[in-house]
């Protein structure tokens, strides 16, 4: 079928969205709610648009219809979103220099690409309490913007359903059940949720601190151990083009800072195939539970207590490569090197929340 997009015409197949052809043929419509693979649900309206008999529409869960005309940038359009960004910030904490997404957020962005200079709207703003007991995950449910997208992430693409939409009305919040701590729930710290959220709502849980605190005290002995996948990633965070390889970079800044020893973790994942390949033959010998599930990541050691109890008997006994080699920095480096493990602080700079 045709469509009409800004005055020019465009093919659709039935079934697809109007956010979904306007990005296929390169026009931008702005979202927050919207994630690519997960359910569409119109929660934010950012992504509204204008139809030929003037009626508003939110484009990603709208479907198209043939001879259908949609304006993307009118007057009309841009006004709206405008309100509603305006809406969103007056409900939303004016903290943005001290956020840890600041510079890095959706609906930063999105007040700077309409013009929101100031709080037009002055009123009452959801409150709630800061959930710090996850040891992976922050909630902050005063950031917030109730878009959805870490509620379906954790419902659809992971299948755990830790948080939900609790509460109705103005004091409606994504939360656990009950509104109870991250940490008593069926989380498995995979970390999708921060990805999915585009403010500042949801943020990996830092140790920055208590890291800072140990290099700057003499008496204790800093090493770290870097994930292999961090070299690779890392440059994005320093201005590098995607991929980039910060081998030699990565210990050079650690050093500068304080950090006394600086180890691979390629060493604790040799480690970590030595001793699941010995507890394999170690099974297969002696009618062990078998087929045997690798143990590497915490985040599916966790899924599977909580999920799939009956297999865990399947799981490795073993550490995963960063907890073997936090072992081995413990024990025999501390051995080798004749420093009381208690002075050793392991650094763990890895990819993963979990």
């Amino acid at each position: 079928m045709n469509i009409k997009i800004n005055n020019n015409v465009y093919w659709a197949n039935p079934g697809e969205t109007i956010l979904t052809v306007a990005h296929r043929e390169g026009i931008k419509i702005p979202t927050l709610c919207y994630m690519a693979d997960l359910t569409p649900t119109g929660a934010c309206r950012i992504c509204m648009v204008e139809l030929g008999n003037g009626q508003m529409v939110p484009s990603c869960a709208y479907p198209v219809a043939e001879g259908m005309e949609v304006q993307t940038n009118s007057k009309k359009v841009r006004r709206a979103r405008k309100s509603i960004i305006e809406l969103l910030i007056a409900n939303h904490p004016q903290d943005c220099l001290v956020c840890v997404r600041n510079g890095c957020c959706d609906l930063q962005d999105l007040a700077a690409e309409y013009g929101v200079r100031s709080y037009r709207y002055v009123g009452e703003k959801r409150s709630g309490k800061l959930d710090l007991a996850s040891p992976a995950v922050e909630r902050d449910p005063e950031k917030c913007i109730l878009c959805g997208r870490c509620v379906r992430m954790c419902h659809e693409v992971q299948n755990v359903g830790a948080i939900d939409f609790v509460d109705r009305g103005f004091y409606s919040n994504v939360a656990p059940a009950m509104n109870r701590s991250l940490n008593t729930t069926a989380c498995v710290y995979c970390g999708q949720c921060i990805v999915a959220c585009p403010v500042g709502a949801l943020r990996e849980k830092s140790y920055l601190k208590q890291a800072w605190e140990a290099i700057n005290d003499p008496d204790i002995h800093v090493v770290a151990q870097i994930a292999p996948a961090v070299r690779v990633a890392i440059g994005e965070e320093f201005g590098m083009a995607p991929g980039t390889i910060s081998t030699g970079k990565i210990p050079a800044a650690l050093r500068r800072i304080g950090v006394d020893e600086i180890f691979d973790t390629n060493f604790g994942a040799d480690l970590t195939i030595m001793e699941e390949a010995t507890e394999l033959i170690d099974r297969i010998k002696n009618g062990g539970k078998l087929p045997m599930f690798t143990s590497c990541s915490p985040g599916w050691v966790k899924y599977v207590e909580h999920f799939y109890p009956e297999l865990f008997d399947y799981v490795s006994s073993c550490k995963s490569p960063m907890g073997m080699q936090g072992a081995m920095i413990k024990s025999f480096y501390a051995q080798k090197k004749e420093i009381d493990p208690g002075k050793i602080f392991v650094l763990s700079i890895m990819p993963c929340t979990a």
